[in-house]
């Protein structure tokens, strides 16, 4: 009955136009981009238009303790905006402004459901980017990737979300706002709360306004493909590109079974011989990038790696057209994708790649993996089908034993994707029992009756 009476509320405030309730609307919003993650429909879904329309439906929900989870495209890939205890979904296709490009200050001001693609189209004309490169970066929108804290290809040289987030405006369970940080490159005044919500998955404020700082664009880009016969070569040339002192902007892995798999889908002019590939990119300065390419070569050939060097835009195109089709391509070849985020120290990662190979052979699954080498950051892709109930035993197991060595090999649960309802049961794991705890008492002090994205990240206490 409360539940009915919030909407009636909310209706009185936005009007039907901006409140979904239909079962077909709200079957649109009971899932996210995560494979093999229960779904489960919401009450209603609300579309506000302003922070105080924001705050006017927390309050709301605070009277009535219903559950609030804010939404931006739901590409998210940890289960974080699924509505597993119903309530109300608030998602912001309404709220989508670029409030302000401030090129003399390198900052721009947007609404939360602004797309980071179309903010990257907005600030080209002044000469600037907004670096983070989520793989959905057409689609993601810019406090969606906020609260997850996305990366992507360029999170070597360029940094993840976190980097570029500077001031915030957020509600909290309570209906109150506040805005932290701001446009100065210095600021330490108090405890760090824009890092604080920057990752915090929509569990302890709905983000409202962001202030993110834009960067020169690079002047100039090179592209190479190097092609290894042997795991241990592509791993020390990793680390060897790193010791030549050569940060790339882009340092990516496909293992066998991705190279097959995408080159069988985008005719990519991958060599489906090799036992992986590096695809590497240097920006910056022409003279620089020259320079650079030309180290990465040596680094490349010194561990018996065959580059190929993009010699125009449309090879450049086609070389990382083949790394971002790595997990449709795969998506094609089984009913469900189980695509993990498993990140490990750099000099691990050849020993990361040979243990999940067997753990794929103990388990009798078809894994491919691909990601970020230069962070680390890898993505083992489970093709199987949720459909067959042995089969998700095995993958289940699969996944808790790569979590496991990755932890044990010094790495972490999430290097991109985020912890949302998929990896709560890892995270003793990575922060001990205490380190949990301490995620609770910060949820409790700012939302004590786990109205935000409740069954994320933090669970209540028993």
């Amino acid at each position: 009955m409360s539940v009915q009476q919030a909407i009636r509320e909310v209706e009185a405030l936005l009007g039907k136009e901006r409140l979904l309730t239909a079962v077909e609307d709200l079957a649109c919003y009971s899932f996210d981009g995560t494979a093999d993650a229960p779904s489960k429909r919401p009450d209603a879904v609300i579309m506000p238009e302003t922070t105080e329309e924001v705050q006017a439906i927390m309050r709301i929900a605070s009277k009535y303790k219903i559950p609030v989870y804010p939404r931006g495209a739901g590409t998210n890939l940890s289960g974080g905006t699924i509505p597993i205890k119903g309530g109300l979904v608030v998602t912001f296709q309404r709220m989508n402004k670029i409030l302000e490009i401030d090129a003399e200050n390198l900052t721009a001001t947007v609404q939360p459901g602004v797309i980071i693609a179309s903010l990257n189209a907005a600030v080209a004309p002044y000469g600037l980017i907004y670096p983070p490169d989520p793989g959905t970066v057409s689609t993601a929108t810019m406090a969606g990737s906020t609260a997850e804290c996305s990366g992507g290809l360029r999170g070597l040289k360029y940094g993840v979300t976190k980097h570029y987030i500077m001031g915030l405006e957020v509600v909290l369970a309570n209906g109150e706002k506040f805005r932290a940080g701001g446009k100065t490159v210095k600021n330490v005044t108090a405890y760090d709360l824009v890092k604080l919500f920057t990752g915090s998955e929509g569990t302890l404020g709905i983000i409202t306004e962001l202030i993110v700082k834009l960067i020169p664009a690079p002047e100039t880009k090179k592209s190479m493909l190097a092609i290894f016969s042997d795991l241990d070569d592509a791993g020390k040339t990793i680390a060897g590109i790193i010791a030549a002192k050569v940060i790339p902007a882009t340092l990516e892995i496909m293992d066998k079974t991705t190279i097959e798999t995408v080159e069988a889908f985008a005719k990519a002019g991958l060599p489906t011989d090799a036992e992986a590939v590096l695809l590497i990119e240097v920006d910056g300065i022409a003279e620089v990038v020259e320079k650079e390419a030309q180290a990465v070569v040596e680094v490349c050939k010194r561990f018996n790696g065959k580059v190929q060097v993009a010699r125009d835009d449309a090879e450049r195109e086609k070389l990382w057209a083949a790394r971002r089709a790595a997990l449709p391509a795969l998506a094609r070849k089984s009913p469900t994708t189980v695509l993990e985020d498993a990140t490990v120290p750099r000099s691990r990662i050849p020993e990361m790649l040979r243990a999940i190979r067997a753990i794929a052979k103990k388990y009798d699954l078809l894994i491919g993996t691909f990601g970020h080498a230069g962070d680390g950051n890898l993505h083992p892709t489970i093709l199987c089908d949720e459909r067959n109930a042995e089969q998700m035993k095995r993958v289940h197991k699969a996944v808790d034993e790569i979590f496991r060595v990755a932890v044990d090999m010094g790495g972490t649960l999430s290097g991109e994707h985020g912890i949302g309802m998929a990896k709560m049961k890892y995270l003793e794991w990575e922060l001990g029992a205490t380190g949990v705890d301490v995620l609770r008492r910060i949820k409790e002090a700012l939302d004590p009756d786990y109205l935000l994205n409740p069954g994320k990240m933090v669970a209540g206490r028993s």
